[in-house]
Order: structure tokens, then C-alpha cells, then sequence
């Protein structure tokens, strides 16, 4: 890349937005290195955080007219990588246009920015009885533009699903520049459904500009409880009776011993810590049904091995179950410096084989792995824990982070829930598609963005992302050997 024309841009780019906007000073730069996942770090060239989403459509087609890749972000508080910048590129963030543009109570829609943040959108529409469904663990940072680009879900997605069944329409910046609305207003826009192509695709096939979410009525009454188990076995069994009686929970979550000691420890939140594993259950609704069938869950948490059940007598007890649950990630920090979190998808009939052989990886490699996750769509979220400072201990981690996938998926289970492929699995997509899938997606991909310059990288494999790890250089075994060199 020449140095040239990046000053060319940067001239262009002055004439066009405010100044402020253009972020050049290597430190400012490197804060932008990584996301949520912390193995992988780029600086990017230019940072740009536009002010308004004209500034926003017109730093990008100055971009895409010098030539340039370039990576859109939100908060960065993705897990995958999917917002690592491009080291030859730009850096486009998003986290400056955070209005919310039009709230309709009739027709349960609100239009946002992409810089919105998730809670915030629920505290507006809050005085209209109405509240957005998903609520990832981040949901008091990240953004609905990251969660459109991820297609997050978050603790209630086995009753309400995940962002792609909350929102109805998209303004889109292609990679060529080119502004387009996909989707509308509705529940079903004519011809093919575009808008989900782009929810979930990781910001490779352009930025969302402009969102319309799709708004619920507050449910009629929660009821919370928390159960706990002497053993996971016994509480993945809990959780598969639960759904087989008929009852669709709002959320299902399960914690580990380790996970719950951490919680509590980050919360105070009143967790019992001699428990082995514990489920976090929450029915909502019209109050005959909720009352009823969380008589029956009750019933059934105790039928299954459940020491003792803490029910939530108000929306204080509620809120302390519900802060310790959403605290887990950060809590990991009590048990070890860093992790790596997977976000694997296995069967609900699979959880306790899985989580025995999850295990057993923790013994086998000394690694302390704290679970907790969705149990109710089998979505896990193992945190292999390791200290970067013992040499091997991070190249450990990565391994074992790379076994639970293949147990997963020899589960007949998925690579990801809601933490998307980014660059963290890109490499495991050839082991869960065909080529001919990864054929297909690559000719979509390029469909929309032909010069290949948005977010390059993510989400596909290609022979330059598998033979060498982004980030920190990680000699290749011929060089190790002197039978290759690097140049």
C-alpha cells in the first residue's frame, strides 16, 4: 500500500467530512486493533467515525474510489473477530450515529441508527408498553448494527429467536457504493428475502445504514427461578423434560460450578456456590398460563435431582439472578487472566455427552473451562481460560477451544449460535460445508461485493487465512524445520 494514496485519501476525505471525524494518530489507531476477541490484532491505516450517516455513505464511496479494503465496526464487542480491521485498509465505525429516528407505537416498529445501543432502544419504548426481544450479554454496549451483522440472540432466544425475526428492513451501503433498502415495514416484503441474506453475513456484504425493528408488547408477568443440580447431567436432562412437557420458556440458562463461583464472586448476587450446576429459568405471558407452568417447572426441576429452588419473589431478586447470569463473561477474569470463549451449537438430547467430553478436555490439558450458555437451543459458550504470560498456555487453549467445535459437530451440531465465524473459525467452515456450499456462498458473497474489498478475510476460508494465522506470526512447521522460508 502506498503511502501516497493514502494521504490522497485522507486529502479527499477532508474536503468532504469533518476533520474530527478522521482518526490518523497511530496510538488513537491501535485502540481500534482487535474486538471482543483479543488473539487477533490489526491496525488499520485510517480510522473514520462519522458524525452522521451522510458523512458515513460519502468516507465510504471516497474509500471504495481509492481502491481501498475496508472494515465496518460497531462497539467491538464481537467474539469472532468479525470487526478485526484490515491492516492495508480502513477502519469504518459506526458508533457515532446512535439516533433513534422514528418510533411507532401502533405498528410496533421503531427505525434506528446502527449505532443504537441494544438496552437503550428497550428504555425508549418502554413508556409505549413495548420492548426490542434480543439481548445478547453485551446488550448494555453493543450495538443493533453489530447485532444485524451478527445476528445475536442473547438469553431469550429460545421463545423470541434472534435479531434476523426482529427486524423487518435494512437500509444497506453496498461495496460499490450503492445505497438499496431491502426488506420494509412489514412481516413479509415482496420477492427474495435479501434482508436475511445480509443479517447474519458479518459486514462482508456492505453497512447497515438505517434499521426498522420489529417492537413486542411487554409480557403480562415473569416469573424467574433459579434450580440447582449436584451434577450438569442431571440438569441438561431437566432442561430437555422441560421442552418435551409442552412449556416454552423464555429462557433456559445453565451454569457450571466454575461459572457460578465467578458470578458470584463478580456479583454478590446470592448465588449458592456448593452447587455443581444450576439453571436459570424464566417463564413470561399472560399470568394464568405463567403461574401454571411454573408450578409444573418447579415440579420437574425437583423430579430431575434439584437440591433447592430459589424463586424470584420480585423484580429485585429477578434483576440479581438475571446480573449474575449476564456477568458470567467478564467473571471469567477471576478465574484466569484470559480465555477464549467458543460458541458451538449441539442438540439439546446432546448437552450432557458434550459436556462430559468438554470435561474431560479440561482435565487433559489442566485448563480451567467455565460453561454457561443457552440450554435451551443447545447453544454453548465453554470459557477455555489460560494465562498468556506461561509460555504454551494460549497455543493449549486454542487447541482445546478447537476440540469442543469438533465435538459439536460430530454432534451433528453447528460452528455458531450467535457469535458469528469472523476469523476466529473461518478455518473450521470447510468441516461443517461441502465445497460446493463454500462455492456457493463464495459466489453470493461476491454478488454484492465484486472487487472484494468489504471485510475481506471473514467468514469464508481461503488458502492465505488457513496457512497463516492472523495476528501474532506463528512460524510454519517447514520453517521450523529449515525446510521453508518466509518472504
Amino acid at each position: 500500500m502506498t503511502i501516497s494514496k493514502i494521504d490522497e485519501l485522507v486529502a479527499d476525505l477532508r474536503s468532504v467530512i469533518s476533520p474530527a471525524s478522521i482518526i490518523l494518530e497511530a496510538t488513537e489507531r491501535s485502540a481500534y486493533s482487535c474486538d471482543g476477541l483479543l488473539s487477533h490484532k490489526a491496525v488499520p491505516l485510517v480510522v473514520i467515525v462519522p458524525e452522521s450517516r451522510e458523512e458515513l455513505v460519502t468516507a465510504v464511496r471516497a474509500v471504495i474510489a481509492a481502491g481501498l479494503p475496508w472494515v465496518a465496526r460497531g462497539a467491538g464487542t464481537g467474539l469472532s473477530g468479525g470487526a478485526l480491521p484490515d491492516d492495508e485498509g480502513i477502519l469504518i465505525v459506526t458508533a457515532r450515529l446512535n439516533k433513534i429516528l422514528e418510533i411507532d407505537a401502533v405498528a410496533q416498529i421503531a427505525v434506528v441508527e446502527p449505532g443504537v445501543v441494544n438496552l437503550e432502544l428497550s428504555k425508549a419504548v418502554l413508556p409505549e408498553g413495548l420492548y426490542f426481544a434480543p439481548d445478547p450479554s453485551s446488550q448494555i454496549a453493543c450495538t443493533i448494527g453489530g447485532n444485524v451483522a451478527e445476528n445475536s440472540g442473547g438469553a431469550h432466544c429460545f421463545k423470541y429467536g434472534f435479531t434476523t425475526h426482529h427486524v423487518l428492513g435494512i437500509e444497506l451501503l453496498l461495496p460499490t457504493g450503492e445505497l438499496v433498502w431491502l426488506g420494509g415495514e412489514g412481516m413479509d416484503a415482496p420477492g427474495p428475502d435479501l434482508r436475511g441474506v445480509v443479517i447474519g453475513s458479518e459486514g462482508t456484504l456492505g453497512i447497515v445504514t438505517r434499521i426498522v425493528c420489529r417492537l413486542l408488547p411487554l409480557p403480562e408477568i415473569r416469573r424467574t427461578l433459579v434450580a440447582y443440580f449436584d451434577s450438569v447431567a442431571d440438569a441438561a436432562r431437566a432442561v430437555s423434560d422441560v421442552v418435551a412437557q409442552g412449556i416454552t420458556p423464555a429462557a433456559i440458562e445453565m451454569m457450571d460450578h466454575l461459572a457460578i463461583e465467578a458470578c458470584e464472586l463478580a456479583t454478590g448476587a446470592g448465588l449458592d456456590t456448593s452447587a455443581t450446576s444450576c439453571l436459570l429459568l424464566e417463564l413470561d405471558g399472560e399470568a394464568d398460563e405463567v403461574v401454571a407452568e411454573f408450578r409444573a417447572v418447579g415440579a420437574l426441576m425437583r423430579e430431575h435431582g434439584s437440591s433447592h429452588v430459589w424463586e424470584a419473589a420480585d423484580e429485585r431478586e429477578r434483576a440479581l439472578m438475571w446480573l449474575a447470569r449476564k456477568a458470567a463473561f467478564a467473571a471469567a477474569g477471576r478465574v484466569a487472566p484470559a480465555y477464549i470463549v467458543q460458541d458451538g451449537v449441539v442438540p439439546r438430547s446432546a448437552l450432557p455427552r458434550v459436556l462430559e467430553g468438554i470435561g474431560r478436555l479440561g482435565e487433559e490439558s489442566a485448563l480451567a473451562i467455565l460453561n454457561v450458555f443457552h440450554a435451551g437451543d443447545g447453544n454453548l459458550h465453554p470459557l477455555v481460560t489460560y494465562d498468556p504470560a506461561i509460555p504454551g498456555q494460549e497455543e493449549r487453549a486454542e487447541e482445546v477451544a478447537a476440540k469442543i467445535l469438533k465435538l459439536c459437530l460430530d454432534e451433528g451440531g453447528s460452528l455458531t449460535g450467535e457469535h458469528g465465524i469472523g476469523v476466529d473459525k473461518v478455518c473450521h467452515m470447510p468441516d461443517m460445508f461441502s465445497d460446493e456450499d463454500l462455492a456457493a456462498f463464495g459466489r453470493l458473497r461476491f454478488a454484492f461485493d465484486p472487487l472484494e474489498r468489504c471485510n475481506r478475510g471473514k467468514l469464508l476460508p481461503t488458502p492465505r487465512l488457513c496457512g497463516e494465522r492472523p495476528g501474532r506470526y506463528v512460524p510454519h512447521p517447514l520453517e521450523v524445520t529449515g525446510r521453508g522460508e518466509r518472504w
